[in-house]
């Protein structure tokens, strides 16, 4: 274990709640009434390829794509500000890889434009060495893409890195990229039985142990 790379939304920041909130928000611009449940069915997928998806399903003429996703990213920061929270655990675990010397990147799902909202609001952009966004590339989660470029960035091999995540479409993508990977299901929808293909589960960022992460390697 050489370098840890940190999911965004729902390991350092309570952000799934503010998703459905400013999902259900934008797609009712365009009069799709989203529910809780609907929401929680694209948790880990890139805003773009989400509205993609309710547009083939549903459909809507009035408003490009474009336009919906710019609407709920700015619903989603005007929410980061007004109520954003960091979840337990995360300020110790990110001191305790920092002062051991790890390399620690973020990997996102989230635009650009998100994370730089998270890491003002939350005070933890200095824990980072590098911060990649799937914004930046052809497929987002659950294609390895966006955790590929951050281990490359870090000038560290996808083998010695080891994710942390909340969602079964960030799981795989890390696993697609041969990283080891704890997942940290997020506790505002239904466990999902398919994170059992993550190398760990933990509850919380405050059960992080170095001695228990490196016997993941065997």
């Amino acid at each position: 274990m050489k370098a840890i790379i940190f999911d965004m939304d729902g390991v350092l920041i309570d952000s799934e709640p503010l998703w459905k909130i400013a999902e259900i928000e934008g797609f009712g611009k365009v009069g799709i009434n989203l529910t809780q449940t609907d929401c929680e069915e694209t948790v880990g997928l890139r805003i773009d390829e989400v509205v993609r998806l309710w547009h083939k399903k549903v459909g809507w003429n009035h408003k490009s794509i474009e336009a919906v996703s710019d609407d709920i990213v700015d619903i989603l920061i005007r929410e980061i500000y007004a109520q954003g929270k960091t979840l337990s655990g995360v300020h110790e675990a990110l001191e305790l890889f920092k002062s051991e010397g790890y390399k620690i990147g973020l990997a996102t799902s989230s635009y650009q434009r998100i994370i730089h909202a998270v890491l003002d609001k939350l005070g933890i952009e200095k824990y980072f060495d590098e911060v990649h966004s799937a914004e930046f590339e052809a497929l987002g989660k659950p294609h390895p893409a966006v955790f590929l470029t951050t281990a490359a960035k870090l000038d560290i091999h996808p083998n010695d890195c080891l994710v942390i995540e909340d969602s079964f479409n960030g799981v795989l993508a890390a696993k697609s990229a041969r990283m080891k990977v704890v997942a940290i299901p997020e506790k505002s929808h239904h466990y999902d039985q398919r994170l059992i293909i993550a190398d760990k589960i933990l509850t919380s960022l405050d059960e992080i142990n170095l001695k228990d992460l490196h016997a993941i390697w065997g």
